[in-house]
């Protein structure tokens, strides 16, 4: 019978504690601060996120401009392009993973913190959260992987860069080939550049494009993404 009694209480006891702990000003303070830190930290991550792709934007227009200025230069310029392209987004996919690793706290808090504050409702908090926040402060870990992080910045920004090099490339060829056009054939072989083969440079072309839009598609379809496009109570936000 005391054995029946005591499990009651203890859970009252926990229900009071929970109560207590939850509007404890000390515990407040120290998760607002916390959440203050985590919140500067990813937008440090987010800045050089933005850095990088300056970089990637300014360096293109710059070969584009080089490319465009005279006859004499050669479009296998573009190669040159698409490899700093690739080595800026690859810099740019390992930056994001550790925004995204960072972002994944401030969402834990946001959702399991503030909003059972914002609420007033004690219920919301559920499930393991802090266990959670405290085994990724002792050990964090990368929550996408680089694959996923490569889509959602080729899907943000770096899509749109590639297909203005491609289309550039393009135009490149066509205005200044040895001579003018008049089917596919001759475009095949205004491709070749010295002892750079046509089919060399067909390959890296189509196959860029083929990447770029295949990892996009890809990545779109297999992952949400930081933000949801229509949220379920959108309409609540019109003003």
């Amino acid at each position: 019978m005391a054995t029946e009694n005591s499990v009651p209480a203890a859970n009252q006891e926990r229900t009071v504690s929970l109560q207590r702990s939850i509007y404890d000003p000390g515990y407040v303070n120290a998760m607002s601060h916390f959440y203050r830190g985590e919140m500067s930290r990813i937008m440090v991550w987010r800045q050089r996120l933005d850095v990088t792709t300056n970089w990637a934007i300014t360096s293109s227009t710059a070969i584009i401009t080089i490319a465009f200025s005279s006859r004499e230069v050669p479009h296998i310029i573009f190669f040159f392009n698409l490899a700093i392209l690739w080595g800026l987004l690859w810099i740019e996919a390992r930056r994001y993973r550790f925004y995204d690793a960072f972002r994944a706290r401030i969402r834990m808090l946001e959702a399991h913190f503030l909003v059972p504050m914002v609420m007033e409702n004690r219920d919301l908090l559920q499930g393991e959260w802090k266990k959670l926040v405290c085994e990724d402060l002792i050990l964090p870990c990368f929550k996408i992987s680089k694959l996923e992080a490569i889509g959602r910045r080729l899907k943000r920004n770096y899509v749109f860069i590639f297909i203005l090099i491609l289309v550039a490339w393009v135009t490149k060829i066509f205005l200044h080939a040895p001579k003018a056009m008049e089917g596919p054939l001759d475009f095949y072989r205004a491709l070749r550049v010295g002892h750079i083969p046509s089919w060399l440079v067909a390959f890296v072309f189509a196959g860029t494009f083929a990447i770029v839009i295949g990892i996009t598609i890809y990545v779109s379809k297999k992952s949400s993404g930081e933000i949801s496009e229509f949220g379920t109570h959108r309409s609540l936000w019109r003003i």
